[in-house]
């Protein structure tokens, strides 16, 4: 029973990371292609081939996406963005989604953006019992003027759904800096903690390149 066991689990963890990725890649490409739908009927590939090819939704997205960016690029296709801008502000419920999401892609996709690029640990939901957060935002006069500390804002995400969680304005020195990738941080939350990143301490980095460079005879 034993070694039944250990095949059965050796079986599942090639199988499931296999399965997990088809399914979530089948929901991201259907999804995609549903942009194929902004052609009109006789220009979508469905008709033109006589057959249905996943992922061609993808091509278009990323179309759209370039020309988008090409019209804005220039003069005239800035004076059409800053006429769409003001056109939506006028609108009253949809000036204000319109507006944060616009806020949130243009500092995120800032190329001096801080946003998302660090994982950090917070003494979160007590003292003594640590979470895993995301610094999202350094410039906050009003909060750091009100309270007089030098703050962070940061978001605290949920397992296994990272899409929500709590935001939490820290002072600074509440904030333990890890090592990690943002990739890893998501890793992590999304597995339960179950994939760890592998760490290297300082001390044990040092020690590795100091070996390294050390001459036959073992001196550095």
């Amino acid at each position: 029973m034993k070694t039944l066991r250990k095949f059965l689990v050796a079986g599942l963890v090639i199988w499931l990371p296999v399965l997990a990725t088809v399914l979530v890649l089948r929901v991201i490409i259907g999804l995609v292609d549903r942009t194929l739908l902004l052609l009109p009927p006789g220009w979508r590939p469905d008709a033109l081939l006589g057959f249905h090819v996943p992922g061609l939704g993808l091509v278009l997205a990323i179309l759209i996406l370039l020309g988008t960016g090409m019209l804005a690029a220039n003069l005239v296709g800035r004076r059409v963005v800053e006429a769409w801008d003001r056109l939506v502000h006028r609108i009253p419920l949809v000036r204000s989604v319109y507006s944060g999401a616009k806020q949130v892609a243009e500092t995120v996709f800032a190329d001096g953006s801080t946003s998302f690029k660090r994982v950090l640990l917070v003494e979160y939901p007590r003292k003594g019992v640590w979470s895993l957060c995301f610094q999202t935002s350094s410039e906050l006069a009003e909060i750091q003027g009100r309270t007089s500390r030098e703050v962070a804002c940061v978001f605290v995400p949920t397992t296994p759904n990272p899409t929500s969680g709590f935001i939490l304005f820290v002072p600074r020195e509440d904030l333990v800096a890890l090592d990690m990738s943002v990739d890893e941080g998501l890793k992590m939350i999304i597995s339960l903690g179950v994939a760890v990143p592998r760490w290297k301490s300082p001390a044990a980095a040092a020690e590795a390149a100091g070996t390294r460079l050390a001459p036959p005879g073992g001196r550095a």
